[in-house]
């Protein structure tokens, strides 16, 4: 039978306690250490749930851009930030998010316990899951190499032999390009702690840089602002992006904040956030994109006062009422249509009766008209439909006419649908042109699919006026900040 070997450490500890031992009798300081030692053996020890339910405090590592989160207009925006912003309202705790200078540093921070989780639009590979646990993913994307119209489109890697290759450092791309390198000994490329991909897909666009690589989500928003981007090729197949949590045997919030994901899912509150902010990005092409571009630098200034001053009056961004006018007619005074309708703002007749315009080509009188027209739609929306879910159905009422808009939400319900849910009203909307479908409703039939091309199109032409507006590049170099915001009044 082997000895038991003595701790050093115990007998260091034990030479302390003899060495500090009281005057008073043996018996009484051992009932002293007995005390002691019984208080510090029920000393509660706290989880990683219950450490953040008694800070209050939800410590959230994510990036600034526009796949996750950024500055909106009324507040802090992005898809990965209204998620965890509802996780957080959930736990009944605040919000913290934590910015770090660049990509490369999240991972190593929450591996390591900097923060409670990382939301910013991680990529799941089996090399970081040996760091840290992912939770089920909320969203899948495709990696993407990109290049600009009217240069060589590389057709594979092979492709990508002799060009200037920049991707973000830390990135899942690099664990790739490193694999393809043993086929491709020639392959070379810049890893940069300096650019987000966002900034890259601008270095691509001004012919900076050749090509870089972005998650598909990315591309899809970004080419809305750089029209002369092009995909060359999948650089991946499909994977997920999740939540990172520290790899440690304590999984009490991983397992809340998993449970959390799956529950989105099913509800469809997921699907509503990933509509928000990617479900109007692929209406433009890059013809119209272009065109639009240009107008804003020809034709908005003429105008652009106008609209300000109608959105004060109405408590209309104005930005929204450009982008309806420039829908409806580009811009034009004198736009006339097939079936009478006209202005910048396209009304009716009756419409302009209706609101007290008699003139419809004179664009101060149209402007304003849309405006208060557009404001008398969105107040008969409920009251319970929160914004900007009721803005994009009052531009669909806009389009096709309240009645129709309301004979949608009919169907939408009558069909199993939430009829408060944009994506589902807009899954139902070329339903008003099906016969069997329209015969049922009130108002008959309709263009509906037009009505939500309608609203993808305005909801693109304002996203790019605010971007414009903002004269900011479109992924800015922030430095670290901590934004807090009590997670309450969820979108």
């Amino acid at each position: 039978m082997s000895r038991r070997r003595s701790n050093p450490l115990a007998r260091w500890h034990l030479s302390r306690i003899s060495a500090i031992r009281p005057p008073w009798g043996g018996v009484a300081w051992l009932g002293v250490l007995a005390l002691a030692l019984s208080g510090c053996h029920h000393r509660p020890v706290l989880n990683a749930l219950q450490k953040v339910e008694k800070r209050g405090v939800l410590r959230v590592i994510t990036r600034n851009n526009p796949t996750t989160y950024y500055q909106g207009p009324a507040g802090p925006e992005g898809p990965e930030y209204d998620l965890v912003h509802r996780f957080a309202a959930e736990l009944g705790v605040k919000l913290r998010l934590i910015v770090p200078d660049s990509f490369n540093e999240i991972l190593p921070m929450i591996a390591v316990g900097k923060a409670d989780l990382a939301a910013a639009g991680l990529t799941v590979t089996p090399r970081r899951e040996r760091y840290v646990r992912f939770t089920p993913p909320y969203q899948i994307v495709t990696a993407q190499v990109v290049y600009r119209v009217g240069h060589p489109r590389p057709r594979d890697v092979q492709g990508l032999i002799g060009g200037r290759l920049m991707v973000v450092a830390g990135s899942s791309y690099i664990e790739r390009l490193k694999a393809l390198k043993m086929r491709y000994p020639r392959l070379k490329w810049e890893a940069t702690t300096d650019f987000s991909s966002e900034d890259l897909l601008g270095l691509v666009s001004e012919q900076e840089i050749n090509y870089t690589i972005a998650d598909s989500n990315a591309v899809a928003l970004d080419r809305r602002f750089y029209p002369e981007l092009r995909v060359a090729f999948n650089f991946s197949k499909p994977s997920g992006l999740a939540w990172a949590f520290p790899r440690t045997r304590d999984e009490s919030l991983y397992r809340v904040a998993a449970a959390f994901i799956e529950r989105m899912q099913k509800s469809g509150v997921l699907a509503q956030i990933l509509e928000r902010y990617y479900g109007h990005i692929a209406s433009l092409g890059y013809v119209g994109t272009k065109r639009f571009m240009q107008d804003i630098k020809t034709r908005l200034p003429t105008y652009r006062k106008l609209f300000e001053e109608a959105g004060t009056k109405t408590g209309i961004d104005w930005k929204l009422l450009a982008a309806i006018g420039y829908q409806e007619s580009h811009w034009d005074p004198h736009a006339v249509s097939p079936t009478g309708v006209r202005g910048l703002m396209m009304l009716t007749l009756d419409t302009a009766d209706h609101i007290g315009v008699d003139n419809r080509v004179n664009p101060e009188q149209s402007i304003l008209g849309g405006a208060r027209y557009f404001k008398q739609i969105e107040k008969k929306i409920p009251t319970r439909i929160p914004q900007p879910v009721r803005t994009w159905m009052a531009l669909a009422a806009y389009n096709l006419g309240f009645g129709h808009l309301e004979d949608t939400r009919i169907l939408t319900q009558e069909r199993g649908g939430n009829p408060d849910s944009w994506v589902d009203v807009k899954r139902n909307l070329p339903l008003l042109s099906q016969k069997r479908w329209y015969r049922k409703t009130r108002n008959g039939y309709a263009r509906g699919m037009e009505a939500a091309h309608y609203v993808s199109n305005i909801r693109t032409y304002f996203d790019i006026l605010t971007r414009v507006e903002s004269k900011q590049p479109p992924a800015p170099a922030l430095p670290p900040v901590r934004v807090e915001s009590v997670a309450s009044g969820l979108p």
